[in-house]
């Protein structure tokens, strides 16, 4: 099976930048060759999309997020990342990344640990 494990989370203040990445380990599977998501979740709200990055590379980001976030993917290192900027205490929640299989929310493989970010003002 394949295990997907985020990282680069912390604490940062309003207007700050984090980048987060997410590995995939266990079975073999190749970020290069599949759409990866980052997904967010905060307390007590329902896990969100915050963008995905298709097989060529092209990106597609959440209007909430859209100018301030970008991903990008190493395939050599089979990586992709979040870089986030101009961070906001709404951006605050754990952040997941993941294959999306449909429009609905599902996704490829079970849900890692994620990472925190956590935005002050």
């Amino acid at each position: 099976q394949v295990q997907l494990v985020e990282s680069g989370g912390g604490l940062v203040p309003a207007g700050g930048s984090l980048k987060l990445s997410c590995q995939a380990s266990g079975d073999i599977f190749s970020i290069g060759t599949a759409i990866m998501g980052w997904y967010r979740q905060a307390p007590g709200d329902q896990r969100e999309m915050v963008g995905f990055i298709d097989r060529s590379g092209t990106t597609s980001m959440a209007d909430s997020v859209k100018g301030r976030f970008t991903i990008s993917r190493d395939n050599a290192k089979n990586t992709v990342a979040l870089q986030m900027d101009n961070l906001k205490p709404e951006d605050t929640a754990l952040y997941y990344c993941n294959v999306p299989t449909n429009a609905d929310g599902g996704v490829r493989f079970a849900w890692g640990q994620g990472t925190q970010v956590t935005v002050s003002s």
